[in-house]
Protein backbone atom coordinates (compact mmCIF):
# COMPACT_ATOMS: atom_id res chain seq x y z
CA UNK A 1 0.00 0.00 0.00
CA UNK A 2 1.32 3.44 -0.94
CA UNK A 3 2.19 5.85 1.84
CA UNK A 4 0.93 9.42 1.94
CA UNK A 5 2.10 12.57 3.68
CA UNK A 6 0.16 15.66 4.73
CA UNK A 7 1.92 18.87 5.72
CA UNK A 8 1.56 22.66 5.68
CA UNK A 9 3.73 24.69 3.31
CA UNK A 10 6.43 26.45 5.40
CA UNK A 11 7.14 30.16 4.95
CA UNK A 12 10.59 29.42 3.53
CA UNK A 13 9.14 27.65 0.49
CA UNK A 14 6.58 30.30 -0.41
CA UNK A 15 6.66 31.02 -4.14
CA UNK A 16 8.71 27.92 -5.03
CA UNK A 17 7.55 25.52 -7.73
CA UNK A 18 5.85 22.52 -6.21
CA UNK A 19 8.24 20.00 -7.78
CA UNK A 20 11.22 21.79 -6.22
CA UNK A 21 9.52 22.42 -2.86
CA UNK A 22 8.17 18.91 -2.32
CA UNK A 23 11.50 17.45 -3.44
CA UNK A 24 13.23 19.50 -0.76
CA UNK A 25 10.72 18.62 1.98
CA UNK A 26 10.58 14.88 1.30
CA UNK A 27 14.08 14.19 -0.02
CA UNK A 28 12.83 13.05 -3.45
CA UNK A 29 14.17 14.02 -6.87
CA UNK A 30 12.35 16.75 -8.76
CA UNK A 31 11.72 14.29 -11.56
CA UNK A 32 9.91 11.88 -9.20
CA UNK A 33 7.83 14.72 -7.72
CA UNK A 34 6.92 15.96 -11.21
CA UNK A 35 5.68 12.47 -12.04
CA UNK A 36 3.54 12.42 -8.91
CA UNK A 37 2.02 15.77 -9.85
CA UNK A 38 1.32 14.59 -13.40
CA UNK A 39 -0.44 11.53 -11.95
CA UNK A 40 -2.63 13.65 -9.65
CA UNK A 41 -0.87 12.41 -6.51
CA UNK A 42 -0.22 15.90 -5.10
CA UNK A 43 -3.03 18.13 -3.87
CA UNK A 44 -3.09 21.60 -2.33
CA UNK A 45 -6.04 22.16 -0.02
CA UNK A 46 -7.66 19.12 -1.61
CA UNK A 47 -7.18 20.17 -5.24
CA UNK A 48 -4.75 18.32 -7.54
CA UNK A 49 -2.07 20.63 -8.94
CA UNK A 50 0.60 20.43 -11.64
CA UNK A 51 4.37 20.37 -11.15
CA UNK A 52 4.76 24.09 -11.95
CA UNK A 53 2.21 25.21 -9.34
CA UNK A 54 3.70 27.82 -7.00
CA UNK A 55 3.56 27.02 -3.31
CA UNK A 56 1.76 29.38 -0.93
CA UNK A 57 2.80 29.44 2.73
CA UNK A 58 0.17 27.99 5.05
CA UNK A 59 -1.71 25.95 2.45
CA UNK A 60 -2.02 22.22 3.05
CA UNK A 61 -0.15 19.69 0.93
CA UNK A 62 -1.12 16.04 0.53
CA UNK A 63 1.42 13.86 -1.28
CA UNK A 64 0.88 10.18 -2.11
CA UNK A 65 4.37 8.73 -2.24
CA UNK A 66 5.60 6.44 -5.02
CA UNK A 67 6.12 2.73 -4.53
CA UNK A 68 9.55 1.99 -3.03
CA UNK A 69 12.13 1.53 -5.76
CA UNK A 70 13.98 -1.76 -6.11
CA UNK A 71 17.51 -1.15 -4.75
CA UNK A 72 20.03 -0.42 -7.47
CA UNK A 73 22.80 -2.99 -7.71
CA UNK A 74 25.93 -3.47 -9.79
CA UNK A 75 25.31 -6.07 -12.49
CA UNK A 76 28.55 -7.52 -13.95
CA UNK A 77 28.27 -6.78 -17.67
CA UNK A 78 31.21 -6.89 -20.10
CA UNK A 79 31.86 -3.74 -22.16
CA UNK A 80 34.08 -4.60 -25.11
CA UNK A 81 35.23 -1.04 -25.88
CA UNK A 82 36.12 -0.11 -22.30
CA UNK A 83 39.93 -0.13 -21.96
CA UNK A 84 41.74 -0.40 -18.63
CA UNK A 85 44.64 2.03 -18.98
CA UNK A 86 46.23 1.27 -15.60
CA UNK A 87 45.47 -0.63 -12.42
CA UNK A 88 47.08 -1.52 -9.13
CA UNK A 89 45.80 -2.38 -5.65
CA UNK A 90 44.49 1.17 -5.12
CA UNK A 91 43.23 2.55 -8.41
CA UNK A 92 41.76 1.46 -11.73
CA UNK A 93 41.95 3.96 -14.60
CA UNK A 94 39.81 3.36 -17.67
CA UNK A 95 39.23 4.93 -21.06
CA UNK A 96 35.43 5.06 -20.98
CA UNK A 97 33.60 4.88 -24.30
CA UNK A 98 30.50 6.94 -25.00
CA UNK A 99 27.25 5.15 -24.23
CA UNK A 100 28.51 3.84 -20.89
CA UNK A 101 27.45 5.38 -17.56
CA UNK A 102 29.71 5.49 -14.52
CA UNK A 103 27.28 3.51 -12.35
CA UNK A 104 23.64 2.30 -12.26
CA UNK A 105 20.97 4.95 -11.79
CA UNK A 106 17.21 5.27 -12.11
CA UNK A 107 16.24 5.45 -15.75
CA UNK A 108 19.55 4.08 -17.06
CA UNK A 109 19.42 0.58 -18.53
CA UNK A 110 22.70 0.59 -20.45
CA UNK A 111 26.19 -0.62 -19.50
CA UNK A 112 28.21 0.91 -16.66
CA UNK A 113 31.88 1.26 -15.75
CA UNK A 114 31.43 -0.52 -12.41
CA UNK A 115 29.53 -3.35 -14.09
CA UNK A 116 32.25 -3.76 -16.72
CA UNK A 117 35.01 -3.84 -14.10
CA UNK A 118 33.08 -6.37 -12.01
CA UNK A 119 32.64 -8.58 -15.09
CA UNK A 120 36.39 -8.35 -15.77
CA UNK A 121 37.18 -9.54 -12.24
CA UNK A 122 38.49 -6.29 -10.76
CA UNK A 123 38.08 -5.63 -7.06
CA UNK A 124 36.42 -2.27 -6.39
CA UNK A 125 36.23 -0.35 -3.13
CA UNK A 126 33.06 -1.07 -1.18
CA UNK A 127 32.85 2.55 0.03
CA UNK A 128 29.97 4.68 -1.22
CA UNK A 129 26.35 3.88 -2.04
CA UNK A 130 25.70 0.29 -3.11
CA UNK A 131 25.26 1.10 -6.79
CA UNK A 132 28.26 3.45 -7.00
CA UNK A 133 30.89 1.72 -4.92
CA UNK A 134 34.38 2.90 -5.82
CA UNK A 135 33.14 5.84 -7.87
CA UNK A 136 35.05 9.01 -6.96
CA UNK A 137 34.01 11.09 -9.99
CA UNK A 138 31.81 10.64 -13.05
CA UNK A 139 31.66 11.33 -16.77
CA UNK A 140 28.36 11.81 -18.60
CA UNK A 141 27.25 8.67 -20.43
CA UNK A 142 27.74 10.56 -23.71
CA UNK A 143 31.26 11.71 -22.83
CA UNK A 144 34.30 9.53 -23.51
CA UNK A 145 37.74 9.50 -21.93
CA UNK A 146 39.79 9.02 -18.78
CA UNK A 147 38.04 8.03 -15.57
CA UNK A 148 39.48 6.74 -12.28
CA UNK A 149 37.82 4.23 -9.94
CA UNK A 150 38.95 3.45 -6.39
CA UNK A 151 40.00 -0.15 -5.84
CA UNK A 152 40.83 0.25 -2.14
CA UNK A 153 39.07 1.97 0.75
CA UNK A 154 42.12 4.18 1.24
CA UNK A 155 41.97 5.31 -2.37
CA UNK A 156 38.25 6.04 -2.15
CA UNK A 157 38.73 8.32 0.86
CA UNK A 158 41.77 10.15 -0.49
CA UNK A 159 40.50 10.59 -4.04
CA UNK A 160 37.08 11.82 -2.91
CA UNK A 161 38.90 14.35 -0.75
CA UNK A 162 41.16 15.38 -3.64
CA UNK A 163 38.23 16.01 -5.95
CA UNK A 164 36.43 17.97 -3.24
CA UNK A 165 39.54 20.07 -2.53
CA UNK A 166 40.11 20.61 -6.28
CA UNK A 167 43.63 19.18 -6.32
CA UNK A 168 42.86 16.84 -9.22
CA UNK A 169 43.87 18.10 -12.68
CA UNK A 170 40.99 17.45 -15.11
CA UNK A 171 41.59 18.29 -18.77
CA UNK A 172 38.97 17.89 -21.47
CA UNK A 173 38.95 18.53 -25.20
CA UNK A 174 35.74 19.99 -26.59
CA UNK A 175 34.74 20.84 -30.13
CA UNK A 176 32.42 23.82 -29.94
CA UNK A 177 30.53 25.73 -32.60
CA UNK A 178 32.02 28.99 -33.83
CA UNK A 179 35.05 30.87 -32.50
CA UNK A 180 35.62 32.00 -28.93
CA UNK A 181 36.37 35.67 -28.26
CA UNK A 182 38.79 35.80 -26.55
CA UNK A 183 40.32 32.52 -27.79
CA UNK A 184 41.56 31.78 -24.24
CA UNK A 185 39.82 32.68 -21.05
CA UNK A 186 37.81 31.75 -17.98
CA UNK A 187 34.07 31.27 -17.56
CA UNK A 188 32.95 32.01 -13.99
CA UNK A 189 29.19 31.46 -13.90
CA UNK A 190 27.05 29.60 -11.36
CA UNK A 191 25.19 26.50 -12.56
CA UNK A 192 21.85 25.17 -11.30
CA UNK A 193 18.87 23.18 -12.49
CA UNK A 194 17.36 24.41 -15.74
CA UNK A 195 13.91 25.89 -14.99
CA UNK A 196 12.40 24.20 -18.05
CA UNK A 197 14.01 20.77 -18.03
CA UNK A 198 14.37 18.18 -15.29
CA UNK A 199 17.54 16.65 -16.75
CA UNK A 200 19.17 19.86 -17.92
CA UNK A 201 21.23 22.49 -16.18
CA UNK A 202 21.79 26.20 -16.87
CA UNK A 203 23.69 29.27 -15.77
CA UNK A 204 21.52 30.63 -12.96
CA UNK A 205 21.82 33.37 -10.37
CA UNK A 206 21.21 30.96 -7.49
CA UNK A 207 23.32 28.04 -8.78
CA UNK A 208 26.56 26.59 -7.44
CA UNK A 209 29.86 28.33 -8.18
CA UNK A 210 31.35 26.92 -11.41
CA UNK A 211 34.66 27.86 -13.05
CA UNK A 212 35.91 26.68 -16.45
CA UNK A 213 39.23 27.67 -18.05
CA UNK A 214 39.78 27.17 -21.78
CA UNK A 215 42.35 27.61 -24.54
CA UNK A 216 41.72 27.32 -28.28
CA UNK A 217 43.86 24.53 -29.73
CA UNK A 218 42.71 24.66 -33.35
CA UNK A 219 40.21 26.76 -35.32
CA UNK A 220 38.10 25.58 -38.24
CA UNK A 221 35.61 27.42 -40.41
CA UNK A 222 32.60 26.34 -38.36
CA UNK A 223 34.05 25.24 -35.03
CA UNK A 224 36.90 25.45 -32.53
CA UNK A 225 38.79 22.69 -30.73
CA UNK A 226 39.35 23.67 -27.10
CA UNK A 227 41.53 22.45 -24.27
CA UNK A 228 39.36 22.83 -21.16
CA UNK A 229 40.52 22.83 -17.54
CA UNK A 230 37.82 22.44 -14.90
CA UNK A 231 38.34 24.17 -11.57
CA UNK A 232 34.99 22.87 -10.32
CA UNK A 233 33.10 19.75 -11.37
CA UNK A 234 29.40 20.47 -11.77
CA UNK A 235 27.08 18.20 -13.73
CA UNK A 236 27.23 19.11 -17.47
CA UNK A 237 29.55 22.02 -16.58
CA UNK A 238 31.42 22.25 -19.91
CA UNK A 239 28.27 21.77 -21.96
CA UNK A 240 26.35 24.39 -19.98
CA UNK A 241 29.10 27.00 -19.87
CA UNK A 242 29.86 26.98 -23.59
CA UNK A 243 26.18 26.84 -24.48
CA UNK A 244 25.66 29.94 -22.34
CA UNK A 245 28.36 31.66 -24.42
CA UNK A 246 26.48 30.63 -27.60
CA UNK A 247 29.18 28.11 -28.51
CA UNK A 248 27.60 24.71 -27.64
CA UNK A 249 29.54 21.48 -28.00
CA UNK A 250 29.07 20.12 -31.52
CA UNK A 251 26.56 17.27 -31.57
CA UNK A 252 24.85 18.31 -28.32
CA UNK A 253 21.20 19.17 -29.14
CA UNK A 254 20.31 19.21 -25.43
CA UNK A 255 22.27 22.45 -25.13
CA UNK A 256 21.53 24.06 -28.48
CA UNK A 257 23.92 22.50 -31.00
CA UNK A 258 23.12 22.77 -34.70
CA UNK A 259 21.82 19.37 -35.91
CA UNK A 260 22.93 20.11 -39.49
CA UNK A 261 26.55 20.54 -38.43
CA UNK A 262 26.34 17.37 -36.32
CA UNK A 263 25.03 15.45 -39.35
CA UNK A 264 27.82 16.80 -41.52
CA UNK A 265 30.41 15.67 -38.97
CA UNK A 266 28.75 12.28 -38.41
CA UNK A 267 28.21 13.00 -34.71
CA UNK A 268 25.59 11.13 -32.70
CA UNK A 269 26.65 12.59 -29.34
CA UNK A 270 28.40 15.66 -27.95
CA UNK A 271 32.02 16.16 -29.04
CA UNK A 272 33.49 16.09 -25.54
CA UNK A 273 36.39 13.94 -24.38
CA UNK A 274 38.15 13.61 -20.99
CA UNK A 275 41.69 13.90 -22.33
CA UNK A 276 43.79 13.81 -19.15
CA UNK A 277 43.46 13.11 -15.43
CA UNK A 278 46.25 13.83 -12.96
CA UNK A 279 46.34 13.38 -9.18
CA UNK A 280 48.46 12.30 -6.21
CA UNK A 281 48.55 8.49 -5.99
CA UNK A 282 46.78 7.42 -2.80
CA UNK A 283 49.54 4.96 -1.88
CA UNK A 284 52.53 7.30 -1.72
CA UNK A 285 51.47 10.75 -2.91
CA UNK A 286 53.49 10.68 -6.16
CA UNK A 287 51.82 12.48 -9.04
CA UNK A 288 50.33 10.22 -11.69
CA UNK A 289 48.85 11.32 -14.99
CA UNK A 290 46.76 9.40 -17.52
CA UNK A 291 45.61 10.33 -21.03
CA UNK A 292 43.23 8.90 -23.62
CA UNK A 293 43.26 9.42 -27.39
CA UNK A 294 40.17 10.49 -29.28
CA UNK A 295 37.81 7.64 -30.17
CA UNK A 296 37.02 7.06 -33.85
CA UNK A 297 33.82 9.15 -34.01
CA UNK A 298 35.47 12.25 -32.56
CA UNK A 299 38.59 11.89 -34.71
CA UNK A 300 36.40 11.52 -37.80
CA UNK A 301 34.69 14.84 -37.06
CA UNK A 302 38.07 16.58 -36.76
CA UNK A 303 39.27 15.02 -40.02
CA UNK A 304 36.17 16.29 -41.83
CA UNK A 305 36.73 19.81 -40.54
CA UNK A 306 40.36 19.72 -41.68
CA UNK A 307 39.42 18.80 -45.22
CA UNK A 308 40.18 21.61 -47.70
Amino acid sequence: MRDSRAMPVPDGLHGMRIDAGVARMLGLSRNVVAGLADAGDITVDGVAVGKSHKLVAGTWLDVTLPEPERPLTIEPTPVEDLEVIYHDSDIIVVDKPAGVAAHPSLGWTGPTVVGALAAAGFRISTSGAQERQGIVHRLDAGTSGVMAVAASERAYTLLKRAFKQRTVDKRYHALVQGHLDPPSGTIDAAIGRHPGGEWRFAVTANGRASITHYDTVEMFAAASLLDVHLETGRTHQIRVHFSAMHHPCCGDPTYGADPKLAARLGLERQWLHARMLGFAHPADGRRVEFTADYPADLQKAIDILREP
